[in-house]
């Protein structure tokens, strides 16, 4: 089993969309986990709308803060990362987090859909349209062995 970290700054969609997607369709052989370096404290609702229209579950899933991962908690170590992936979006001037003492392994750059500002059906578009390019790129890439 293989262990992959999303990372992104809020933690409230993108990271979440990739880990519930990689946990979904890939869990013979991966486990995702996700987390931003300042979270939002809440994922996004359209996120969690999304999933569950798609048939991915959402239990469990809630914004984190990725000190979790870079400590033990409460005395059990976490999972040994075999990919770190962040998923912010360097063309819209946000600041990706850098993981202490890991070097991050891929930068796949996706627009935040938390930051669209328009109509409902508007937005649930955009949404769909990030989350298709994440899985688009999830798919690829695991199918390329991850190597890239």
């Amino acid at each position: 089993m293989k262990h992959i970290l999303f990372l992104c700054t809020g933690n409230s969609c993108r990271s979440i969309l990739a880990e519930a997607y990689v946990n979904h369709h890939y869990k013979d052989r991966w486990q995702a986990y996700s987390a931003g370096s300042k979270p939002t404290g809440a994922v996004h609702p359209m996120a969690l709308e999304i999933l569950t229209d798609r048939n991915i579950s959402i239990e469990g899933y809630h914004s984190k803060n990725w000190d979790m991962f870079g400590q033990q908690n409460s005395g059990t170590p976490m999972a040994e990362m075999d990919y770190i992936v962040t998923v912010c979006d360097n063309a819209a001037g946000e600041a990706c987090p850098i993981w202490p003492g890991h070097p991050v392994t891929h930068h796949w750059p996706f627009p935040d859909p938390a930051k669209f500002s328009g109509d409902r059906v508007s937005a649930r578009q955009y949404f769909e349209k990030i989350f298709d390019m994440i899985i688009k790129k999830i798919n690829d890439e695991i199918s390329a062995g991850l190597t890239k």
